[in-house]
């Protein structure tokens, strides 16, 4: 009899564009607190950058008492520090917003975890001091292309305010998981900006500025905001820290499953505090019961959350799951809907048949 030999099934990213490429976790069949970077989420608005040396060199200017060009070797001197945070593009989950909005149509899966290990960006600032004047720091990467919204050829940049900029945790980042940071995810230098949404977390760092007024780039002042009204731009505001909340990665949504005993698992995260308690519902709401964590709560890091679930009666169920966080954030029974579909965060559902 003939020997069929096993073979390992991998789990792939999920394709949203091909130009640029746009491509999703496959956050359902993860396990692990540190993804793979082969199974980190794209987000690109341009396409990659092209390096034409491996001789790179940091500047820092604008409002400083002394502009300083870093080496990466001397970058690599300074005191490291090592961080495990999630990285949430501000679209996840766009296409679940009704009415239906443009833009690329994330589902859940545009969020990944892992370990960066850098160096805090005010250690930088200390050689260079900042000017009285300074209000905000411009990170600029490498990313260049045309918006469709205007004939500009423009560098993907972002600016922080001071505060955030000099937080600890902000850091200049050159390893993730142990390794160098992959290329497609910001080799050799990426900013990460712990607890606010990626597109503050700039990749292929090419200058940082630091200037005394508020920055207008195209990535703060147009894009990563959020806009409430459909025919107007009125009270609007900036796309900043990560909404409260949660993803089911089992069972999947309209999945059959016989009857018995099933377990309900999933993680939450929130870019304030950590996450405090995770809450499940099996009758639309009407009673709440307590998940267990099954992994430690930490700031910046998602946690796994699990629930047993033993059922008998033959049908169709909704299943619903809310987050709460230490700074007593919740997630709401329905998302705040603005234009351009950032920040989705309402109450988990999906439905399955037990039959």
């Amino acid at each position: 009899m003939k020997k069929v030999e096993s073979s390992t099934v991998r789990a792939n990213l999920i394709t949203r564009s091909l130009t640029p490429e746009n491509k999703e976790t496959p956050i359902q069949f993860l396990k692990e607190d540190n993804v793979s970077d082969k199974l980190f989420y794209r987000r690109n608005h341009f396409s990659y950058p092209n390096f034409l040396t491996s001789f790179y060199y940091l500047p820092i200017e604008g409002f400083v008492y002394s502009s300083k060009t870093f080496s990466m070797q001397e970058i690599l001197t300074f005191p490291p520090k090592t961080l495990k945070v999630v990285l949430e593009c501000a679209g996840n989950k766009r296409d679940l917003f009704k009415p239906k909005v443009f833009g690329e149509q994330w589902g859940k899966g545009a969020i990944s975890q892992g370990s960066w290990k850098g160096v805090p960006l005010r250690t930088l600032l200390q050689f260079t001091g900042l000017h009285a004047n300074a209000k905000e720091i411009i990170v600029e990467g490498y990313d260049v292309g045309e918006r469709t919204d205007s004939n500009e050829i423009v560098h993907f940049s972002r600016s922080l305010p001071l505060e955030k900029a000099l937080d600890f945790n902000t850091i200049i980042a050159y390893e993730y998981n142990g390794y160098p940071i992959p290329f497609k995810h910001g080799y050799p230098l990426r900013l990460i900006v712990p607890g606010w949404y990626a597109m503050a977390s700039v990749k292929w760092i090419k200058r940082i500025k630091v200037i005394d007024k508020q920055f207008k780039g195209p990535f703060q002042s147009v894009d990563y905001v959020y806009y409430p009204h459909e025919d107007n731009d009125n009270e609007s505001f900036p796309v900043t820290t990560i909404n409260v909340n949660s993803t089911i990665q089992k069972p999947l949504d309209m999945q059959t499953l016989d009857t018995g005993i099933h377990e309900i698992k999933g993680i939450a995260w929130t870019g304030v505090g950590k996450i405090t308690k995770v809450d499940i519902s099996l009758d639309n709401g009407a009673t709440w019961n307590a998940c267990q964590f099954t992994s430690s709560t930490e700031n910046h890091a998602w946690t796994h959350w699990s629930y047993i679930w033993e059922i008998k009666e033959k049908g169709e169920y909704t299943i619903l799951i809310k987050a709460t966080d230490s700074k007593g954030n919740v997630q709401p029974e329905k998302p705040i809907w603005n234009r351009k579909g950032y920040g989705y965060n309402a109450i988990e559902c999906i439905k399955v048949k037990i039959e």
